[in-house]
């Protein structure tokens, strides 16, 4: 009797088995949702990736011979539509775009030892109510933000409130009720990082005030050369009556900055310079945005790409994804996520991308899911001012692209990582070698380039197909060979995708059972390769060591 209850019990065993086996929820294909956690964002600077108007190259008699790579170059608006409506971004699987600042730079030039510098970088500015002609028009963003939203990718301009441009003979210093020109920071405590201007000559505006203020006299003239004197005026004084601020000078630019909004649409901010600005001055910030995004949607409904709120990612120069929530001043600790902020720059990556595949990929994946729930990072190998690059001379760039794109969080491509632009620039100083005119050339004509280029181009179209690499969980399935899975939920919707890394080139034999359902389809996004499961595995044959494997 005992043993035919055993044979049972063992029978009913194999059936339940069999039965949630059977049970696993057919997965039906729709539509990604964009999740900015998972986004995909290109960052290039707006000066040096691609001359659209070759018109407006020289402007305000900016003609004197700089430092290398310290003038302007030609890089426009007009240049980055260019490469919208051709695909470029598309093709890289790159759905947010963020610039450099397109506002107006100082006129004049410093010379600090290392040649005369212009403001190509954007982050010089004059006056915040205007674009800059070298970088176009704003009929030029509005229609780079309409390309942009046509292909389904987000814009994020840069936004600076913690200082003006430095002074020139063209470029007088604001009054002292807006700015202070020293000391210079220590960065020794919260007061030296925060009271103090950043470098010498580069006037910090008084975030911290609260006394209200009047228009710099400067620009008032300017905008009465301009024609728009009274209809800036009106609209500070709508400004400030709807929102009962003061007129504070951090309020004038809150106000400056939320009008590109309010007119275009653009759908987040990078902030930069967090940590030298009072952290409220962000959270004021995020709010105003918040009010003129929700305010465009409503007027422009059928613009409107999705109910993804306002972005806003911030440069919180040396903030560290291990660190948490927290940045440490030394003397006091701040949590700039509950400032405004929905994800930070995090300057950890790049060492981080000499860990392990499964180190780095857990590391984060824990991280992103404990201490950093609800919220995120965007992480880099490279960028326009940081000079310890992960691979600064590019001889990793095939690895740099799988463990940036295939890692949790939010991508940050610099403009070239694609492409292995040259980080190292003969007779630069400082960031100029970071700052090279983008490589077209060498993505027209070099073979290496080519290869190097299509990979990032596979890794990321795969990674805006599916939430679950940047936005899920990470499991891992099998050390040797080495596979994972990312799992991302969000209501009725269910993402999962098998990845495999380091594997043997040609035919492989992969188990998917409990990922994919017997009988489905599966394709490889890698190969472009398609296989039936049977038997809970599928065979690939590639000459690749990836799988990216997802359901046809």
């Amino acid at each position: 009797m005992i043993k035919y209850i055993v044979l049972f019990l063992f029978i009913a065993l194999q059936i339940q088995c069999t039965k949630k086996i059977e049970e696993k929820p057919e997965k039906i294909k729709t539509e990604s949702p964009f999740v900015w956690e998972a986004a995909n964002l290109y960052f290039l600077m707006t000066d040096r990736f691609n001359n659209g108007n070759t018109e407006n190259d020289v402007n305000f008699d900016r003609t004197k011979e700089t430092g290398k790579l310290r003038g302007f170059e030609g890089g426009d608006l007009l240049g980055i539509i260019q490469k919208i409506e051709d695909d470029y971004f598309t093709d890289l699987g790159i759905n947010a775009i963020w610039f450099t600042p397109v506002v107006e730079q100082i006129h004049g030039f410093v010379d600090e030892g290392t040649g005369v510098s212009y403001g190509f970088h954007g982050y010089w500015t004059k006056d915040w109510t205007a674009l800059d002609p070298n970088f176009g028009t704003k009929e030029d963003l509005k229609k780079l933000v309409e390309a942009a939203h046509k292909k389904g990718i987000r814009i994020v301009l840069d936004g600076v409130i913690n200082h003006t441009g430095p002074v020139t003979e063209q470029d007088p210093v604001w009054p002292e009720d807006w700015v202070r020109t020293d000391p210079t920071c220590t960065y020794q405590s919260f007061e030296t990082t925060t009271a103090c201007t950043l470098v010498k000559n580069l006037p910090d505006l008084k975030t911290e005030t609260e006394k209200e203020v009047d228009i710099p006299a400067a620009l008032a003239e300017k905008w009465k050369a301009e024609g728009r004197y009274e209809q800036e005026m009106k609209e500070l004084d709508e400004f400030f009556e709807r929102t009962g601020y003061k007129r504070t000078p951090t309020n004038y630019i809150i106000k400056w900055l939320t009008d590109y909004i309010l007119e275009f649409g653009i759908d987040g901010y990078r902030a930069d310079t967090v940590k030298h600005t009072e952290p409220e001055i962000w959270l004021t910030f995020k709010n105003e945005c918040d009010y003129a995004f929700e305010f465009w949607k409503q007027n422009n409904p059928e613009l409107v790409l999705d109910d993804n709120d306002f972005y806003m990612v911030g440069e919180v120069y040396n903030y560290a994804i291990s660190n948490g929530k927290l940045f440490d001043f030394g003397d006091k600790k701040v949590n700039y996520f509950e400032n405004g902020f929905r994800s930070l720059i995090n300057f950890e990556f790049k060492s981080d991308a000499n860990k392990s595949y499964e180190e780095l990929f857990s590391k984060y994946d824990s991280l992103l899911h404990h201490q950093l729930a609800g919220f995120g990072t965007m992480n880099y190998v490279s960028s326009h001012d940081d000079s310890g690059p992960f691979d600064k001379e590019r001889k990793r760039a095939i690895e740099a692209g799988t463990k940036l794109l295939l890692c949790p969080g939010t991508t940050q491509v610099y403009y070239g990582d694609e492409s292995a632009r040259s980080l190292v620039i003969e007779g630069t100083q400082g960031d100029a070698t970071l700052r090279s005119f983008m490589n077209w050339e060498e993505i027209s004509t070099n073979p290496q380039t080519k290869e190097v280029l299509a990979h990032w181009q596979k890794l990321g179209k795969f990674r805006a197909n599916h939430p679950a690499i940047g936005a899920g969980k990470h499991e891992l399935v099998s050390e040797k060979p080495y596979f994972f899975k990312r799992t991302y939920t969000s209501g009725n919707y269910v993402d999962e995708v098998l990845i495999g890394l380091d594997l043997n080139e040609g035919e492989k034999e992969i188990q998917v059972a409990g990922i994919f359902n017997e009988g489905e389809t599966l394709i490889d996004a890698y190969s472009n390769s398609t296989a039936e499961v049977k038997d809970g595995k599928i065979t690939i044959n590639s000459p690749f060591g990836i799988v990216l494997l997802e359901l046809k």
